[in-house]
C-alpha cells in the first residue's frame, strides 16, 4: 500500500510537471518527459478551465449553477489553449491523437473556439476530422463565432467542412444560425458564398434571417446591433424569404416589430416582408409594436408605425382604437399617424379612460386637437385627398409617393409624417 501511495504520487508529480512544461511551451522538457519518463503522450490532464474552453456537455446534463472550474484534457489540447505551437509539433510528431475528447471537445473545436488558425491548420494536416461533433453536437464550424475566427472557418470549408450540417442538439442550428445570431457578417458572408442555405430552418423553424433579427436588439443596453443590421442585409441580399414563418407563426417583422428596429424593419418590408402576416395568437407586426412602445425609450417609434402603414398593414379595428391609446397615451407622434390613417375617427367613451390626466395635461394642445378632429363630422378635405391617394397605392405608399408629382411637404403629408397636430 505504502508503495501504490509513492507510485502515484510519483505519476501525479509528473503529469503536473508535463503540464506545466505544455503550458509554457517548452518544446525540450515536453520531449525530454515522453522519452525518459514514459509518460503516455495522451495522458489525461486535469487542467484550470473556468470558462469550459475544453470542456462539453450534452444538453439535458445536471451541472452545478457555479461553474466548473476544472476540465479533462490531453496534452495537445493544452497546447492549443496556451497558443504553444512548438510544443504542439512535437506532441503530434510522436502520435499524439488529434480527435479525442476527454471533456466532451476534440483539439479542433477548442481551436475554433480560441480563433486560432495555426492550430486549426496544423490540426487539419494531421487528419482532425473536420465535421466531428462535440459531446454538445457541435461541429468545428459552430465554434465560429467571432470576425477573428473567421481564418478558421475559410480552412474548414476548404477541408470540406459540411456548411449546411445542423447540430446534434436541441436547437438544431447550422453554422449559417449561429454566425447570424452572434452578429458575424464576415461568417455570414463566407458562408453564403460557400453555399449556405439562406433558408434553413432550425428545431423552432427560425431561419437564420428571424434568428439575426431578434438577435439585434440588446434588451440590457437598450441599444441596436449594426453587425446584426448587416447581417440581415447580406442574408436578404442573397434571397432569404422575409415572409417565412417560425414555429409560432411569427416572421423576422415580428421581430424586428418588438424590438421597434426601424432600421431592419425597412430593410425587410423593401424586401417584401408581409405586414398582414398573423402568429399564432392571430397578432400582426403592429401589435407587437404597440405592445413594445412603452418599453423601448430609444426607438424611434413614429418611424415604425409609419413604415408599417405605409406597407399596407392593417389598421387597429376603430372600436378597439382605446387599447392605441393606452398604449401609446405619451406618444402623441404615433397617435397622430394612427388616426390620420383612417377617412374618419370616432370617439368611444372608452378614449379619456384610456388617457391618464397628467399626461393630457403635458400634451393638451395636441389632445384638444385630436378630439376635436374625432367627431361626429367628416374630416378635412385635404385629409379626405390624403386617403384616397394612400387608398390608391395600397401597399406601395413608401416608394410610390415619391414618383408623384407633388410638393415636398405634400409628399410628407400623405406618408403621414407627423406635425404635432391634428387638423
Amino acid at each position: 500500500m505504502e508503495e501504490l501511495n509513492h507510485r502515484q504520487l510519483s505519476v501525479k508529480q509528473l503529469k503536473r510537471k508535463f503540464l506545466e512544461a505544455l503550458q509554457t511551451n517548452d518544446a525540450q522538457e515536453v520531449l525530454q518527459i515522453l522519452q525518459n519518463d514514459g509518460l503516455d503522450i495522451d495522458t489525461v490532464l486535469e487542467v484550470k478551465d473556468p470558462e469550459m474552453v475544453l470542456a462539453s456537455y450534452k444538453q439535458g446534463y445536471w451541472l452545478p449553477d457555479y461553474k466548473l472550474e476544472n476540465s479533462w484534457a490531453m496534452g495537445i489540447h493544452v497546447c492549443v489553449m496556451y497558443s504553444a505551437v512548438e510544443t504542439a509539433l512535437v506532441l503530434l510528431q510522436k502520435g499524439a491523437s488529434v480527435n479525442r475528447m476527454p471533456n466532451g471537445k476534440t483539439p479542433l473545436h477548442v481551436a475554433c473556439q480560441v480563433s486560432n488558425a495555426d492550430f486549426t491548420a496544423l490540426l487539419l494536416a494531421h487528419g482532425a476530422k473536420v465535421n466531428i461533433q462535440s459531446l454538445s453536437g457541435h461541429s468545428p464550424l459552430h465554434y465560429c463565432v467571432t470576425a477573428e475566427s473567421v481564418a478558421c472557418a475559410k480552412q474548414l470549408i476548404l477541408k470540406g467542412a459540411n456548411i449546411n450540417m445542423p447540430s446534434n442538439s436541441n436547437d438544431e442550428e447550422t453554422p449559417l444560425h449561429v454566425a447570424a445570431r452572434c452578429g458575424v457578417p464576415e461568417l455570414v458572408n463566407l458562408y453564403l458564398v460557400h453555399g449556405a442555405s439562406p433558408d434553413a430552418f432550425n428545431s423552432f423553424n427560425e431561419t437564420p434571417l428571424i434568428t439575426a433579427a431578434f438577435w439585434a436588439f440588446d434588451t440590457k443596453q437598450q441599444t441596436y446591433s449594426e453587425n446584426h443590421h448587416l447581417v440581415c442585409r447580406l442574408l436578404l441580399d442573397h434571397k432569404a424569404n422575409p415572409k417565412l414563418q417560425e414555429e409560432d407563426n411569427k416572421t423576422a417583422l415580428h421581430k424586428a416589430a418588438w424590438n421597434c428596429d426601424h432600421v431592419l424593419m425597412e430593410m425587410l418590408l423593401e424586401a417584401g416582408a408581409d405586414t398582414r402576416a398573423m402568429d399564432i395568437n392571430g397578432c400582426a407586426p403592429i401589435q407587437y409594436l404597440l405592445k413594445a412602445t412603452d418599453i423601448r425609450p430609444m426607438a424611434i417609434t413614429e418611424l415604425c408605425y409609419q413604415l408599417l402603414l405605409n406597407y399596407n398593414a392593417a389598421r387597429i379595428y376603430p372600436p378597439q382604437f382605446h387599447k392605441v391609446l393606452q398604449a401609446c397615451h405619451d406618444y402623441p407622434g404615433v397617435l397622430e399617424i394612427m388616426v390620420n390613417c383612417y377617412e374618419h375617427l370616432k370617439p368611444t367613451r372608452k378614449w379619456k379612460a384610456a388617457i391618464p390626466d397628467d399626461c393630457y395635461q403635458r400634451h393638451k394642445d395636441f389632445y384638444d386637437s385630436m378630439f376635436a378632429v374625432c367627431t361626429n363630422t367628416p374630416r378635412s378635405l385635404l385629409h379626405l385627398s390624403r386617403c384616397a391617394i394612400r387608398a390608391s397605392l395600397g401597399g406601395h405608399c413608401h416608394s410610390g409617393v415619391t414618383q408623384l408629382p407633388l410638393p415636398t411637404s405634400m409628399k410628407k403629408y400623405v406618408v403621414l409624417e407627423p406635425e404635432g397636430m391634428l387638423y
